[in-house]
């Protein structure tokens, strides 16, 4: 959760910083996100693809290739799994 409130709050310094300047955003920001998103899936796309030929499933492929975490990253409320202790790994 720690760096998407630092990403809120950096977004928003750029914010005050460009309205002190009397200066608009380059894109209205709407537009700006979907953009990204569309980079990020357009990403995926060729890798997905590829494992769709080979007779995987849409989901078993997206699993697969991780795009699912790429284009979302780590969301709050996931965790990462359980790392091993010492006592499991000897």
């Amino acid at each position: 959760m720690k760096p998407y409130l630092i990403s809120l709050a950096v977004g928003i310094l750029v914010g005050v910083i460009y309205s002190l300047m009397n200066v608009r955003s380059p894109a209205p920001p709407v537009i700006a996100i979907l953009g990204l998103l569309g980079m990020l899936i357009g990403e995926q796309l060729i890798p997905v693809s590829k494992q769709l030929l080979t007779g995987s499933s849409f989901l078993a492929a997206c699993d697969k290739e991780q795009a699912t975490s790429h284009v979302f990253g780590h969301l709050p409320g996931r965790h990462a799994p359980p790392k091993a202790t010492e006592k499991e790994t000897s």
